[in-house]
C-alpha cells in the first residue's frame, strides 16, 4: 500500500475512534442493555451497532451523504423517523425504571439475542448524521482514484472500531466490582439513560 493510502488509513482510524468513543445512543444502548440484562446481550448490541456502521459507511462511500445534502426533505424524514425512535426508546426505559425493583432481567423482561441485535442495529441507524459524517471524512481522507479493495478496507476499519469499542464497554460494565456499584445505581442509572435518549432524540427529530 503506498504512502498516501496509509496517511488516509491512519486519519480515518484516529478521527473515528474518538468519535466512537464519545457517549452518545451506541454507548447508552450498550451499557444499559449489559447492566440490566447480561454481558452476552450487550455484546449482540455491539453486533447490531457493527451491522449499522457497516450500512452508514458503505452507503456514504456510495454516495447517500451526498444524496442527502442535496435532498432535504429525505434527510429530515430519515431524521424525524430516527429521532421519535430514540424518544419511544427513552420513554420505554424511563417506564421501566419506575416499575423496577432490581437490575434483573427476569424482572425487566430479558431480551432475546434477536431483540438485543436489533436494539442496536436499530440505534445506530436512527441517526442519519452518520451518513454526513463519513462522507465528509470520507471526502477528505478517501483519494478520489482508491481502488476498491481500499474503500472496503476503509469500511472494514470503522466497523472494526466500532464493533471492539462496544463490546469493551459491555464487557467492562461487567467486571464485578464496575456490576456492583451500577446494581445500586440502578434505578438512578435508568432514568438517566432514559432522559439522555429523550433528549438526544427530541434534538435529533427538530435539529433544522
Amino acid at each position: 500500500m503506498t504512502l498516501p493510502l496509509w496517511t488516509s488509513l491512519t486519519t480515518i482510524f484516529a478521527v473515528w475512534l474518538v468519535v466512537a468513543m464519545a457517549p452518545g445512543p451506541n454507548f447508552f444502548a450498550t451499557i444499559y442493555t449489559a447492566t440490566t440484562q447480561s454481558r452476552r446481550l450487550g455484546l449482540y448490541v455491539s453486533a447490531g451497532i457493527a451491522v449499522g456502521t457497516t450500512i452508514w459507511a458503505t452507503a456514504s462511500l456510495a454516495g447517500l451523504g451526498i444524496l442527502f445534502q442535496t435532498t432535504a426533505w429525505l434527510y429530515q424524514a430519515v431524521k424525524l423517523a430516527g429521532g421519535l425512535y430514540l424518544v419511544y426508546l427513552g420513554i420505554r426505559t424511563i417506564l421501566s425504571a419506575r416499575h423496577a425493583r432490581a437490575a434483573s432481567p427476569a424482572r425487566l423482561g430479558a431480551l432475546s439475542p434477536l431483540q438485543a441485535f436489533r436494539r442496536g442495529l436499530v440505534v445506530d441507524l436512527s441517526n442519519p448524521k452518520a451518513a454526513i459524517f463519513f462522507t465528509s471524512v470520507f471526502a477528505v481522507a478517501v483519494p478520489p482514484q482508491a481502488p476498491l479493495w481500499f474503500q472496503a478496507l476503509v469500511v472494514a476499519t470503522v466497523v472494526m472500531i466500532a464493533a471492539g469499542w462496544y463490546a469493551l464497554v459491555a464487557c467492562l460494565v461487567n467486571l464485578p466490582p464496575v456490576a456492583a456499584a451500577l446494581r445500586r445505581a440502578h434505578k438512578a442509572m435508568s432514568y438517566v439513560t432514559g432522559l439522555v435518549f429523550v433528549a438526544l432524540g427530541a434534538r435529533l427529530a427538530t435539529d433544522r
